[in-house]
Parts: C-alpha cells; structure tokens; sequence
C-alpha cells in the first residue's frame, strides 16, 4: 500500500505527496518513487494522477504529509507534478513527471 500524506497551503490549494513503487522499469520495479501533485484540493490531485496513467492511486490518511522542502519543488515547477526515486536520499533532485511516465528508448540499430 502507498504512503502518502497532504498539505492545505494558506491559499486553499494542496500539495499531496505519495510513495509508490516505481511505475517505470527504467528506474527500478523494488524502487519506491516519491510523487509530488499541487492541485485545487486532494480530489484533483489525485485525479490527476490517475489521468497520467497511475490509476491505482488513493490517499488513506496523512501519514508521511510533504515536507517543507518538497512543497516549495513542487510549487516552483510548472507542471505541479514532480517526482523523485529514493525519497530517503536528499541528494536526488526532482523529476517530471514526464521523464518517468514515457516509454523507454529502445536502442538504436546501425545500419550495416
């Protein structure tokens, strides 16, 4: 099960936080993968989330709610949506959502 918790922001808005297991075979499937969402309210975010294709997402509780640190990444990035593998290392920086949500690459064939 995720662990995940909330934040109500001084302007009514959010931002929800929730470990998952990595989505993406490019970052590990034992990885636990923090996911950041600014939304309007706890619905929308993770509504969002399922529109990018994580449709398993539910919030039970505010366990492990977003750090001071994580909710000042995520409402300075564009998309609102950030995530980060091994949230327990600091040293990682933030990612789109993007960068974990689309195919991997298949190698390039040379031609011969």
């Amino acid at each position: 099960m995720a662990g995940g918790g909330f934040s109500k922001l001084p302007n009514g808005s959010v931002v929800v936080a929730i470990t998952l297991s990595s989505p993406a075979q490019s970052v590990g499937p034992d990885t636990p993968v923090r996911v950041l969402v600014h939304a309007p309210n706890r619905a929308r975010a993770l509504t969002r989330l399922r529109n990018l294709g994580l449709r398993a997402v539910y919030l039970r509780g505010n366990a492990e709610p977003p750090t001071p640190d994580e909710i000042t990444a995520v409402l300075h990035h564009p998309d609102g949506v950030l995530w980060r593998a091994r949230p327990e290392r600091a040293q990682e920086l933030w990612h789109p959502i993007r960068a974990l949500l689309r195919p991997a690459l298949p190698a390039r064939q040379t031609a011969v």
